[in-house]
């Protein structure tokens, strides 16, 4: 559930109004967006990735209020970590690269069907590549 919109680091956007599914922010004018609607975030976490200052603190608790505190909360490292977790923003690495999980898929299960770039495919067939350097064939 949304927690904290931090005054400090807040530029006034407004990304994380429109980024919310269940209009839980209102905006006020010249300061950072009001937590109004707190009973109906849905954890989605979606105002926390799309803001682009780590504004905000989303706790994974869904169904109650939590009490937090800002300066914790940037001394813990858990002020926008969900962003940072997932690798969105500048200079940050994205979660499936920075662990290889198409390389865990590959060796889990080496008849899952792949394209040359090592995805897997969406259908369910053998792959007839075993070797992600070279074009699938169709059957």
């Amino acid at each position: 559930m949304i927690e904290l919109v931090s005054e400090s680091r807040c530029i006034q956007c407004n990304i994380c109004v429109s980024a919310c599914p269940t209009n839980v922010f209102d905006k006020v004018p010249d300061a950072p967006p009001k937590i109004a609607r707190q009973s109906d975030c849905q954890t989605c976490f979606m105002c926390e990735l799309y803001c682009p200052v780590d504004a905000l603190y989303v706790a994974p608790q869904t169904d109650e209020s939590v009490p937090v505190d800002e300066k914790t909360l940037i001394e813990s490292g858990l002020l926008g970590s969900y962003r940072e977790n997932v690798g969105w923003g500048p200079g940050r690495t994205p979660a499936g690269l920075r662990e290889q999980s198409s390389q865990v898929f590959r060796n889990f299960n080496s008849n899952l069907s792949t394209d040359a770039q090592g995805r897997i495919l969406p259908w369910n067939q053998p792959s007839t590549n075993p070797s992600p350097n070279t074009e699938r064939k169709t059957v």
